[in-house]
């Protein structure tokens, strides 16, 4: 067989673009690599896999397999073409340049439908999908938001309307964030930290600094899970900072109360609950999300949230908050309930009331697995 760069006709669009570069096999692995690492991609490529991509074939002349997800997306980086059209012989890419051109019509056709009607069913959609996420957690809901991230991004990226733009974007960054909060309760914190970025990219086309402030506080709990307590209060403080009166009361109040946790989690008992007291006194009656990002907090939520911060800073005053939390909850919130049994099983750890524990342990051990949550069976390992 000849070298990389030789004159046999190239099998693949693959073999054909590398040659383009002029690079060998081994050359275009290195800067793979180096690629996936400065752009936070999880795909892997071997001189070997790479030469039988090229080849169009596998082993013994035996079928070309789909490469995996993640070496197929860094490829598609790499080049701005689909896998599909790398893997195809070279003499098809003019017929797959006619059909690349034949699809961007269809979709800047279908882009053009998106009116208020398109949006409020897709708002419909994410809202029927955030009920069946906070009952039975990620193992339900989350191909159907990973599905939804596809077809909405692929809307914004072919829609020419500035406020159907912004308002495809602001609904892009709510799924990213549905998706990075599902990443980090089933364990996986470098896909949730992907998800959060996401989630600010489309934030920033949105023309509203809630989105934006909402994708820093997911990229804080990320921190939190780390252990960059110090790092998650002071990007939430920030978060905070810069949004000020620009978002709603409610807004401003899920943030104060994020940035609580963040302080707790970090030990700083007295700043921490002075920004509780802040998110009390922000909160509004009438708990609607409006026009900005979809938060989850009234006077039962907020507690549960302060009786968290509380049990992290083993104050003894957790138990009562908690417990009152517990009776008034909506159990529809089953995530959110086996959240706060794993505070209340930590509560009752730190005053030694062993029984009460171990109640609350077992509970909260079914719920956990119930709803696939890696993140609380973590917390309750900890405990045992």
């Amino acid at each position: 067989m000849k070298t990389d760069n030789g004159d046999v006709p190239a099998r693949t669009v693959l073999e054909e673009r590398i040659r383009a570069r002029r690079l060998t096999f081994e050359e275009f692995t290195e800067f793979a690599e180096a690629f996936a690492r400065q752009h936070n991609e999880q795909g892997t490529l071997s001189v070997r896999h790479l030469q039988r991509l090229a080849a169009g074939r596998g082993e013994h002349g035996r079928p070309l397999g789909k490469p995996r997800a993640a070496t197929a997306r860094l490829l598609e980086r790499i080049f701005g073409i689909s896998i599909e059209e790398l893997l195809s012989p070279p003499e098809a890419a003019s017929r797959v340049e006619t059909d690349s051109a034949a699809e961007l019509r269809r979709m800047l056709r279908a882009s053009e439908h998106v009116d208020s009607s398109v949006l409020a069913l897709l708002r419909d959609q994410l809202g029927a999908t955030r009920r069946l996420d906070r009952q039975f957690g990620a193992i339900v809901a989350r191909d159907e938001v990973l599905a939804k991230i596809t077809q909405v991004s692929r809307l914004l990226d072919h829609s020419l309307s500035p406020s159907t733009r912004e308002q495809l974007a602001a609904h892009l960054s709510e799924l990213h964030a549905l998706a990075g909060w599902q990443a980090l309760d089933t364990g996986n914190l470098n896909g949730s930290w992907r998800h959060y970025t996401r989630a600010a990219t489309a934030a920033s086309q949105s023309g509203d600094p809630g989105f934006a402030a909402h994708s820093a506080a997911g990229q804080a709990f990320v921190l939190i899970d780390l252990g960059d307590t110090g790092e998650a209060a002071e990007l939430l403080e920030t978060a905070r900072e810069g949004t000020q009166r620009r978002t709603c009361r409610l807004m401003r109040s899920w943030l104060a109360a994020a940035h609580g946790e963040a302080l707790a989690a970090d030990q700083r008992r007295a700043e921490s609950l002075r920004a509780f007291d802040q998110a009390h006194s922000l909160l509004p009656d009438a708990s609607t999300n409006g026009d900005g990002p979809y938060v989850v907090l009234d006077h039962i939520h907020l507690g549960r949230w302060r009786g968290h911060a509380l049990a992290r800073l083993g104050d003894p005053s957790a138990v009562d908050v908690l417990t009152s939390a517990l009776d008034r909850l909506d159990r529809t919130f089953t995530r959110a309930e086996t959240s706060l049994r794993v505070d209340l099983a930590t509560a009752y750890t730190a005053l030694g009331e062993v029984t009460e524990a171990r109640q609350q342990i077992s509970h909260a051990e079914q719920l956990a697995t119930d709803v696939g949550s890696h993140r609380q069976r973590r917390r309750l390992q900890l405990l045992l």
